[in-house]
């Protein structure tokens, strides 16, 4: 990493990651030209880089993979969690290779450039995987320049100048719009996603969309409900006109305070109706506020696809994928609450459950499956309990 005093471009770097105190990382850039600030975090997944990359709870982040070799399968238009990429760029140890997989229908770098997103190759990411572990996720400035022209005074102001992730609401700005009944079914080597096959008498599940990811949407339905996603800001009023069985809150990035705003005080009216809730990730936080409980910036975050989680219930141990920044503080939950799981990386919070109502939520994604199927029994679940008893 070079240092803020003696900073200079290396010759024939057309890339570079600067931070707010004017150190830089260089490297050659792919993607996109430009450049874009945000908050650098690290993943630790091997596979589903481009699930990752269009995963909205990346908002406002640059990605660092730890794997290496990022970008060697090429993309396709199946493995999207969103219309489009809501990583602001991602940061590579190997040059993106030619892809090599029967799935692929464009490579890497190309998908990067048509999407806007900038990439960083030819980096010691196990370097800065460190000093994100030590110092705490920075913030900083990817640019790509194929000249290497790069003004680092400029681009350290403007690392220095953002806010950072705490206290920002982005759910509002990845949320969709307009309330949908959710189509997709699941997916099948050659077929793609299937049709959405529930009948009108499965139950109904009303999801808040604070950046969701689509495979949760298809998770519910796999497990048989019915669902009809609604933005973000969806008032009490908007959700019970559509006579849910129950609701989901998605995942979604920023600060939980921050979209808690407007959000706590929905889900607190819901849970006054006794209606039943599931949250993931942005939800798990948002459900915890809503009873009483704080949020924390956590140092470094967990985001990948191999996270111990323990089931306190029977000790099981789940293989969990995870992104997230913020956490649910353990120590500020209510005695009606208890917590169902915490990981077995740094006894995190994890998973609580109300004791008084039918309402629970996970910090993890059960329906990113690394497991693969450790966790789909959440979904079930949910939809499970919302079933209508069969007259004798």
């Amino acid at each position: 990493m070079a240092d803020a005093k003696t900073l200079t471009v290396p010759k024939g770097a057309t890339g570079v990651v600067v931070f707010a105190d004017g150190s830089a990382v260089f490297g050659r850039g792919f993607g996109a030209v430009g450049d874009a600030v945000g908050e650098l975090c690290f993943n630790t997944a091997i596979t589903g880089y481009q699930e990752i990359m269009t995963d909205p709870s990346y908002a406002g982040q640059v990605i660092t993979f730890t794997f290496p070799h990022i970008g060697n399968v090429g993309t396709n238009l199946d493995d999207v969690e969103a219309t489009s990429p809501y990583a602001l760029g991602c940061v590579v140890r190997e040059d993106v290779t030619a892809p090599s997989n029967f799935r692929n229908v464009m490579a890497f770098d190309q998908w990067m450039a048509d999407n806007g997103r900038i990439g960083l190759a030819g980096v010691d990411t196990r370097a800065l995987t460190r000093m994100i572990r030590e110092k705490g996720a920075p913030n900083v400035v990817i640019a790509h320049d194929p000249d290497g022209a790069f003004d680092l005074a400029a681009l350290t102001a403007k690392a220095a100048g953002w806010p950072g992730l705490e206290g920002m609401d982005l759910a509002i700005e990845v949320t969709g719009q307009e309330t949908r009944l959710w189509q997709d079914g699941g997916w099948t080597l050659g077929k793609g996603y299937g049709l959405n096959a529930v009948g009108e008498g499965a139950p109904h599940v009303v999801a808040i969309d604070y950046g969701a990811k689509n495979n949760i949407f298809r998770n519910l339905v796999e497990a048989g409900a019915r669902v009809t996603v609604l933005p973000a800001t969806a008032t009490v009023e908007q959700i019970m006109d559509l006579s849910p069985d129950g609701v989901f809150l998605s995942n979604g990035p920023g600060d939980p305070a921050a979209t808690g705003s407007y959000a706590v005080p929905v889900i607190a009216a819901l849970l006054a109706r006794n209606v039943p809730i599931f949250g993931i990730c942005l939800g798990h936080q948002l459900l915890g506020l809503a009873v009483g409980a704080k949020t924390i910036k956590m140092h470094q975050g967990h985001r990948g696809a191999n996270h111990p989680v323990k089931r306190l219930s029977d000790g099981l141990v789940e293989i969990t994928s995870m992104n997230h920044g913020f956490a649910v503080d353990a120590e500020t939950l209510p005695a009606n609450v208890r917590t169902t799981h915490v990981s077995l990386f740094d006894g995190s919070n994890c998973g609580i459950e109300l004791t008084d109502k039918n309402a629970f939520s996970v910090q993890y994604h059960p329906e990113a499956s690394p497991g693969p199927q450790d966790s789909f029994y959440l979904f079930k679940r949910f939809v499970d309990g919302l079933k209508k008893p069969v007259a004798a």
